[in-house]
């Protein structure tokens, strides 16, 4: 069960007032700072936590447009040997992607004094943390999300990577960043669609850990979609904090990390057979949908988890039922590619209950016939 208290929003919202959110991982642990305005801020964070290095900041071309305008409202300037970017879109979070950025390191003649700042969303986040991960055997990097998802889920916890044919993220690493800057004021900008696709990693972190969290989700559907700043910003913070507690006990997800991963067996699915028309937190909350049903049709969960969830969604103005046109064949085949699976069976990590997960034998997963991953899917149909 969650740790943290019933309560998880003790502290005023007032400008840099709000400590950072510690994780640990084996070599040591790196704050993440969510406040409002911190990315003006950035040149002193940095310098304070990777003083005297050679820095290149990666992002992809729609958040590179944005740079210029930034830096001119920067209180503390960073100054970069190096600006690089690739086409945005998961569509190019690839192998190739990941050569011609660490060529480019290399044709500059970056060593190891240096750092990659990925500025940018989830995408970027992966592609340069990859690319820190594996240059001159690694180097570090500083994860600036920019995006609602990247803020929740994929800045923190050190896993990067690349995608390719046979399915997402099958080629990565552990790397934990130095520090991880998100400043909710970058959302105002979001598009409508990216942004509340966001919401539903949130959701997921209330399903897997904290009941409290997912009823407060409920209650302020309005102000989320709004983009209520101090609303936003505690939204982040507790979802971080939940996450924090799961990958700092599971750092190299060999048991409860794969909590995290709730949903996901289907998001990454829906998202492959889609050719990535289905933008990832979408796919994850129809994800949610269809394994709390499988769940309660194994007797996992109690009858009425899926409805539940299915109507929070609803409420976020995110997709209950998914239109990529994929078929059930079709997203089998591509299930059976995830990470998770042992001895060619496809595991999920499932609901018990709202906040609780079931532990099966260790791993937090357990293996499902075709007959329920069919009675899921068909949840979502």
């Amino acid at each position: 069960r969650s740790p943290f208290p019933v309560s998880p929003f003790p502290f005023p919202l007032s400008p840099f007032s709000l400590p950072p959110i510690t994780i640990t991982h084996a070599l040591g642990s790196y704050p993440v700072y969510v406040e409002a305005g911190m990315l003006l801020t950035l040149g002193d964070l940095v310098g304070r936590h990777l003083p005297d290095r050679r820095l290149a900041l990666i992002s992809d071309a729609n958040v590179d447009r944005l740079y210029d305008e930034w830096a001119r409202e920067a209180k503390t300037r960073l100054v970069f040997d190096a600006r690089l970017r690739f086409a945005a879109g998961e569509a190019h979070k690839t192998r190739e992607t990941w050569s011609q950025l660490s060529d480019e390191l290399l044709t500059r003649r970056f060593g190891r004094d240096s750092a990659i700042i990925a500025l940018g969303g989830g995408v970027v986040g992966d592609v340069a943390g990859f690319v820190a991960a594996t240059y001159l055997r690694g180097i570090p990097f500083v994860q600036v999300p920019t995006t609602l998802l990247a803020m929740l889920d994929a800045s923190v916890g050190g896993k990067v990577g690349v995608d390719t044919p046979e399915g997402k993220n099958l080629i990565g690493a552990f790397h934990p960043p130095a520090l991880v800057v998100a400043d909710p004021l970058t959302l105002r900008r979001l598009p409508e669609r990216e942004y509340r696709a966001g919401l539903a990693e949130a959701v997921k972190h209330g399903l897997i850990e904290d009941p409290e969290y997912f009823a407060w989700i409920e209650s302020e559907a309005r102000g989320l979609l709004g983009r209520d700043l101090d609303i936003m910003t505690r939204l982040i913070r507790r979802s971080v904090e939940i996450k924090a507690a799961v990958v700092s006990a599971d750092e190299r997800e060999g048991g409860r990390r794969a909590t995290l991963n709730a949903g996901h067996t289907v998001a990454h699915a829906l998202e492959q057979a889609s050719g990535y028309r289905i933008p990832h937190g979408e796919a994850v909350g129809l994800g949610l949908i269809a394994e709390c049903r499988i769940a309660e049709q194994a007797g996992i969960a109690p009858a009425g988890l899926s409805a539940r969830v299915s109507a929070l969604l609803s409420r976020l103005e995110l997709p209950v039922r998914q239109q990529s046109g994929a078929s059930m064949e079709d997203l089998l085949l591509a299930m059976t590619q995830d990470k998770k699976n042992r001895s060619g069976l496809i595991r999920l990590s499932l609901p018990v209950a709202l906040g609780q997960m079931h532990e099966g034998d260790g791993s937090w997963t357990i293996p499902i016939d075709r007959d329920l991953l069919e009675t899921g899917l068909a949840a979502i149909a």
